[in-house]
């Protein structure tokens, strides 16, 4: 038995910022923005909004598309918590109105979608549950510097969700094999030095106002990250569909963590994929981590260009470093558009 994609998922913010709106207070401008990254405009928090209720949202609309009204776990991931203390998953799973199931949060930062579905895909496994609902959710401005130039512009909010069932190998939605991996020695390219225990036991006894006020926003070192991110989901795509037995030319869509446009192409381009094969949504949501490729999956699913039968190879690269693939076919499903 294995786990099964039977559900679907994802919500985004009202707030949409503009490239124009941000060059208002950002020395930017759209056509900077749009020829580095591929992003027009994101979602951001605000009114009170946050990881998690942007992942309720998603997780409701991921079990209505599954038509099931309860599961036997919880698993949120995400580099935006509510709190470093407790996890969000519990409290969404209460909200969700799902009773006492297991709930925990995992952080991968940009690879938390296909982490999180190999760790779902463990309870399921394992036995340890049947059915699993996986949100990928985060509200990651609030932790970017919106005078930064480098990176205010890249990130958005929003959540994507979906529900996994216990099921056959060889039916449509089962996911396939997996590969991850890390990088740990590259950590500082893609980090916020402060709010964790390092900074705390350093600047123990000391007050807040001892760290720099750059500390607590994301620092990102840009070129490096490029290459790495390129070779690393290239390998790991290369890596799952060999594991398949998918050559390259049977893949439908790739689908490929929305970090930035020219990293997606160059990726696609090392694939030898052509470019109507490539699944993109970043210029409408931006770099939204754990959520970028849930969202990207539930958008081409609701306008009906992911299609049953279809070929789907999964991807991404992020802070840790790390990385990660998967494949499957796809199922029949039914997913909302997101607002």
């Amino acid at each position: 038995m294995t786990a099964v994609l039977t559900g679907l998922g994802g919500f985004l913010p009202p707030r949409a910022v503009t490239n124009d709106g941000l060059s208002r207070t950002l020395d930017t401008s759209d056509e900077w923005i749009r020829t580095r990254t591929g992003i027009r405009e994101r979602r951001m928090v605000s009114d009170g909004l946050s990881t998690g209720s942007l992942a309720v949202e998603a997780g409701a609309r991921a079990m209505r598309s599954a038509g099931v009204s309860g599961v036997d776990a919880v698993v949120v991931a995400t580099t935006s918590p509510e709190r470093l203390c407790p996890a969000v998953a519990p409290e969404v799973a209460s909200r969700l109105g799902l009773g006492t199931v297991a709930a925990f949060d995992l952080t991968s930062a940009c690879s938390g979608f296909l982490y999180g579905l190999a760790t779902a895909a463990g309870l399921i496994d394992s036995g340890t549950a049947d059915t699993v609902l996986f949100i990928g959710s985060e509200a990651f401005t609030t932790l970017v510097n919106q005078e930064d130039r480098a990176t205010a512009p890249i990130f958005g909010d929003g959540a994507g969700a979906v529900v996994l069932r216990r099921g056959e190998p060889d039916e449509p939605g089962a996911l396939g094999p997996f590969d991850l991996g890390s990088d740990g020695a590259l950590a500082d390219l893609l980090a916020i030095p402060a709010g964790g225990s390092r900074q705390r036991s350093a600047d123990a006894g000391l007050g807040h106002g001892t760290v720099p006020a750059a500390d607590w926003y994301l620092r990102m070192e840009g070129r490096p990250l490029y290459t790495q991110a390129v070779e690393r989901m290239t390998q790991s795509a290369l890596t799952v569909l060999k594991r398949a037995d998918w050559p390259v030319a049977d893949v439908d869509w790739f689908a490929g963590h929305q970090a930035n446009l020219r990293i997606v192409r160059a990726v696609a381009e090392e694939l030898e994929l052509p470019e109507e094969r490539v699944a993109v949504n970043i210029d409408r949501v931006g770099n939204t981590l754990a959520a970028s490729v849930p969202l990207l999956l539930n958008d081409y699913a609701a306008r009906g260009a992911l299609r049953p039968g279809q070929r789907v190879l999964l991807s991404a690269f992020g802070a840790g470093l790390s990385w990660g693939s998967t494949v499957l076919v796809w199922p029949d499903i039914q997913a909302e558009p997101v607002n």
